[in-house]
């Protein structure tokens, strides 16, 4: 569950070329941490949850005492209690009592996330972000990498150096990568190259529409790639604006690239936030088996 999800680890920047995927650089949390911190356009009220003891408490006074684009609103440190423990009215109220903007929580990648997704529709910030690094960097209790090592991908050694107790979960974290580099890279990679003759023999794509009474529906045809993708994203905004469901029918789509299936998920979550539907149908085969390699399940393909 995520609004914004950042391409953070450069295991996926090398994949997403593997895979010719658009996604071109590296953004950490911290960047874009750094980022809203040097910005003066506005001020970001920043409340810290979690941490190590006394990270919280000195990341505040360190973004009080020389950030202008952020001011610090409060800090609970809770310890290493359950999710329900952490998750107790009186934290909760302590939080929205500050009118923050931004609730930064640090609880361990999978422990934070269940965090958010326990309470997040009971705090009032309009931003709650998991950077459990952050704290620690702002507090100034660990080194950042340098430069050369987070371009090059090599920043988890340097955190090992740092965080010894990060080494058992990059050592998962390898193996869990390895595994999906076999199982899911891989196939799709040979998908794209058996099919990638038929993506070029059909230089052109096009769409038409079909009225429809209690919904859009939309005929596609061709092949549809990162540079001929305007008319599907003025389609695509055209059904939003109208606020009706939609049915694709696919049956004469000889292939798709990333690129499209990007605005065709986006589509999809526009439109589920607004109890719409988006459903493909005559999907064929070929288009079946991307989406499956590229673990795309729950889109509705009739």
């Amino acid at each position: 569950m995520s609004d914004l999800s950042l391409a953070d680890g450069m295991p996926i920047v090398w994949i997403s070329k593997l895979l010719k995927i658009p996604i071109h650089e590296r953004v950490s949390g911290s960047d874009l941490f750094d980022g809203l911190r040097r910005q003066t356009e506005s001020l970001w009220r920043i409340f810290f949850f979690g941490g190590p003891q006394g990270a919280a408490q000195a990341a505040s006074l360190a973004i009080g005492s020389n950030t202008k684009g952020m001011l610090p609103t409060g800090f609970i440190y809770p310890g290493f209690g359950s999710l329900e423990e952490m998750g107790r009215d009186e934290l909760i109220s302590c939080i929205n009592e500050t009118n923050s903007d931004m609730v930064v929580v640090s609880l361990g990648a999978a422990k934070g996330q269940d965090w958010i997704c326990r309470n997040h529709k009971l705090i009032n910030a309009p931003v709650i972000v998991h950077l459990g690094a952050v704290v620690n960097f702002v507090a100034g209790t660990v080194r950042r990498a340098p430069t050369w090592m987070q371009r090059n991908g090599l920043e988890w050694v340097w955190r090992t150096k740092e965080e010894s107790v990060l080494i058992k979960r990059y050592f998962y974290d390898g193996l869990e990568f390895i595994g999906l580099l076999i199982t899911r890279v891989v196939p799709l990679m040979l998908h794209q190259a058996i099919h990638k003759a038929n993506t070029q023999k059909y230089d052109s794509a096009s769409l038409r529409w079909v009225e429809g009474k209690t919904h859009s529906h939309l005929v596609l045809n061709g092949a549809w790639k990162e540079d001929n993708l305007l008319p599907i994203r003025q389609a695509f905004t055209m059904v939003e604006n109208a606020g009706v469901s939609l049915v694709l029918d696919m049956q004469e789509v000889h292939s798709i690239d990333s690129a499209f299936l990007g605005l065709l998920l986006l589509l999809d979550q526009s439109m589920s936030d607004r109890y719409l539907t988006l459903s493909l149908i005559n999907v064929p085969k070929v288009i079946l088996k991307y989406l499956k390699l590229s673990n795309v399940r729950h889109l509705n393909v009739v």
